[in-house]
């Protein structure tokens, strides 16, 4: 990665009656422009995400998504939907008086990428994305049902705890009573388990630094708030719809290179093969010794080597 810099500029973005939205630029003024869509949804932007991109040849830009780090309200659920998202990256692209540019994202980053892209193909370059993620009911039965939890018993346990036995055949469910509970007590305490089930399985080698963000209650809040919220709603769209043909075929012209551990257990890779499958034209790195953060050594070199190499375009 780059060496760490700060930003030149900063602001905030009135998208809604309800909802505003922090945003950065950093980087070269006249450089090419790059969008970086962070993950959760929820878990806003880190200083280190600017490190992803050559300062001497990108105009960088990060924003937090609604409800989500900087952003005002924190934690809302209200008018907070993918395509709500989706207007927001038109809105701050049209405030920003940019054409077009790259898009960068991880995770649901890469779930965001994707929708962009489908709904707005002519504004986007190119696409850097990883650990793909599109919210299908399989994506979200492997981390949160019947998956994961084989390789990480101990972390799941401590997942499920929060969950009376007779609600568990429904985890998603019934996290979601307790993580918009009045009592505060119910709510945050379910907010640090569901946040340190990711935490805990996102890397190869558990990382306890990452581990222990789950317990900062203003983070835990809105990361798991808001996870939480799409997916009950299964991401607001229909089930598959980011790998259909038709939209596919919208977006198919734009080079893309996608990055994904082999051993990633929250968006497994069997989703980012699908993707190649009906997205041949794509280039798929499986990285065969990493997780699925953006921080695994491997995956983090060959995500600058893809901004590098797109940086002239």
């Amino acid at each position: 990665m780059y060496p760490p810099i700060e930003p030149y500029q900063t602001g905030r973005l009135k998208v809604s009656d309800i909802h505003t939205l922090y945003f950065e630029l950093s980087g070269n003024k006249d450089g090419t422009p790059v969008v970086f869509l962070h993950g959760g949804p929820g878990g806003g932007t880190d200083p280190k995400d600017r490190s992803f991109f050559d300062p001497s040849k990108y105009k960088i830009v990060l924003f937090d998504q609604r409800g989500s780090g900087e952003s005002t309200p924190t934690a809302s659920l209200e008018e907070n939907t993918t395509w709500d998202l989706v207007k927001d990256i038109e809105k701050l692209r049209e405030h920003l008086k940019i054409e077009k540019w790259h898009v960068f994202g991880g995770s649901w980053g890469s779930t965001l990428s994707l929708a962009y892209a489908q709904s707005h193909p002519d504004r986007v370059k190119t696409l850097v994305i990883r650990g793909i993620f599109t919210l299908r009911k399989s994506e979200l039965r492997f981390f949160y049902q019947d998956g994961a939890s084989h390789l990480f018993p101990e972390a799941w346990e401590e997942f499920i705890a929060p969950i009376p036995e007779a609600e568990r055949h429904d985890i998603v469910t019934a996290y979601h009573a307790q993580l918009n509970a009045t009592d505060d007590e119910i709510r945050l305490r379910a907010a640090r388990a569901w946040t340190k089930w990711e935490m805990s399985t996102s890397k190869l080698y558990v990382d306890p630094a990452q581990v222990a963000e789950a317990e900062k209650n203003d983070f835990a809040n809105a990361f798991a708030r808001i996870e939480n919220h799409y997916f009950v709603n299964d991401g607001f769209m229909r089930d598959g719809q980011l790998l259909e043909k038709q939209e596919i075929d919208k977006i198919r012209h734009i080079p893309c290179v996608v990055v994904q551990g082999r051993y990633d257990v929250i968006c497994p890779a069997t989703t980012a093969y699908a993707l190649k499958k009906v997205w041949p034209e794509i280039t798929l790195h499986i990285l065969p010794d990493a997780g699925h953060s953006s921080r695994e050594p491997g995956i983090t070199k060959l995500l600058v080597k893809a901004t590098d190499e797109f940086a002239h375009l």
